[in-house]
């Protein structure tokens, strides 16, 4: 049986604060000294994955990017012997990303674009307790003389019902992990002989325990090597209108008017969240808790209730791909985001996910979204992330397969790549002894 460290991993990465409000602060450090000393400000704030006596009212994390850890004064061979993606950083990783053109970095928003050091995480049942969370930073760095520079602010609130900006129900593919005191859902690991599901082994995000091959995955030298994670921080634009506007153009070409058909087969699940390959009609009321993710493609292998390149089937193939899940079970992440929305200046979802490898894990769910290949979809993308110059191109598998014409509906507007450190290299920091 896995034995975690829970008091020494942070918390919300294994198991959710379940809190409905975060702020997620870019912080710039141009003093080591000033760093080092802003974490020890923190620390008492910062929870663990222990199980909680009671819900805090506010909760905070810390995650620092390559460049953060050469800034609070780290020698060159502990930052080198993090993993080459992390230490090139988001923006110089953009043509593996596919971050080209509106989505690259020139266009990415101030502070976002490979300025953050430490990325501060508050979070809150409401917004009033997210927001002293806020003025509380601010008032630990206001003395630090120009040391410290808050460089962002991100603010983020779930909605109604774990809606997501284009309306869908979300949060539902979390993998389940073995060690973490939590009731797991079927669905939500990986599917045995015996046509069980069984949890992932906690290798596959968080260092320092064996993943799911059996193996130690490839850590940074010590305190580094153990109860951290590697986190994916990006800001992701919806523009909700042109969706819309794209809804009602395949609805009356393709789908005889009806929006929410032609909208579950873009995701590969309706609205409320039920997956088309078990509900390959509208479900009258929400479906049980435990449906959402207990299913297999074997069952959908054609594509005609879920389309083969539907964005759930891209993101997590199941048993999809050659290889099965045996293949897709190496490249699960966590996910922690949450949608923001700015009025005017736009809304979408501030994407955050923890994985024990960033290249293995995200970067090639991200390539699975970008590019049709790997399901035999040469030359069409992810319906809503993406991104091609002018239309682009998806195939609704059917007794008559119809090739329906997308647009772009989601830009990335920033982020970074960072490490998400035990609370003991948190402290060694601190105290000074690295």
């Amino acid at each position: 049986m896995t034995r975690l460290e829970l008091g020494d991993i942070q918390g919300n990465v294994l198991r959710s604060y379940g809190m409905r409000r975060a702020a997620y602060v870019s912080v710039r450090v141009l003093g080591p000294r000033a760093g080092r000393a802003l974490l020890g400000r923190l620390r008492h704030r910062i929870y663990s994955d222990e199980r909680w006596d009671g819900t805090p009212a506010r909760a905070v994390n810390v995650a620092i990017s390559a460049r953060g850890l050469t800034a609070l004064g780290l020698p060159a061979d502990i930052v080198g012997s993090f993993p080459p993606e992390f230490r090139d950083g988001m923006a110089a990783r953009r043509r593996q990303l596919g971050d080209r053109g509106p989505n690259g970095p020139a266009h990415w928003e101030p502070g976002l674009r490979g300025g953050i050091d430490l990325l501060v995480g508050i979070h809150a049942f409401d917004d009033q307790e997210r927001d002293a969370g806020v003025r509380e930073l601010r008032d630990d760095i206001a003395g630090t003389r120009g040391r410290l520079q808050i460089v962002h602010v991100q603010r983020a609130a779930q909605q109604a019902r774990m809606r997501e900006g284009f309306g869908f129900r979300d949060g539902f593919g979390q993998p389940a992990v073995a060690g973490v005191p939590v009731k797991s859902l079927a669905g939500q690991g990986a599917r045995t002989r015996t046509r069980r599901w069984r949890p992932l082994e906690a290798g596959e995000f968080v260092l320092g325990y064996r993943d799911d091959d059996g193996v130690l995955p490839d850590a940074p030298v010590p305190p580094f090597d153990r109860n951290g994670t590697f986190m994916v921080y990006r800001k992701l634009e919806q523009d909700v209108a042109a969706f819309d506007r794209l809804l009602v153009e395949l609805a009356g070409e393709h789908f005889d008017g009806d929006t929410e058909l032609a909208a579950a087969k873009l995701v590969g699940r309706w609205r409320n969240g039920a997956p088309l390959v078990t509900h390959p009609a509208p479900p009258s009321g929400d479906i049980e808790r435990g449906d959402y993710n207990d299913f297999l493609y074997r069952d959908d292998a054609d594509g005609y209730r879920c389309p083969l390149g539907a964005h759930i089937r891209r993101a997590n193939p199941r048993d999809a791909l050659p290889g099965g899940i045996r293949r897709s079970r190496r490249h699960r992440i966590i996910r922690r985001g949450m949608p923001y929305d700015e009025g005017p200046n736009g809304q979408g979802l501030v994407f955050v996910c923890f994985n024990a490898s960033i290249a293995r894990q995200f970067e090639v769910v991200n390539g699975w979204l970008r590019e049709g290949d790997v399901f035999g979809l040469a030359g069409e993308t992810d319906a809503l992330t993406g991104w091609t110059r002018g239309r682009g191109r998806m195939t609704v598998q059917g007794s008559l397969p119809v090739l329906i014409e997308t647009r772009p509906v989601v830009r990335t507007r920033g982020g970074e790549y960072l490490f998400v450190p035990s609370l003991s290299a948190i402290d060694a920091l601190i105290d000074g002894t690295i």
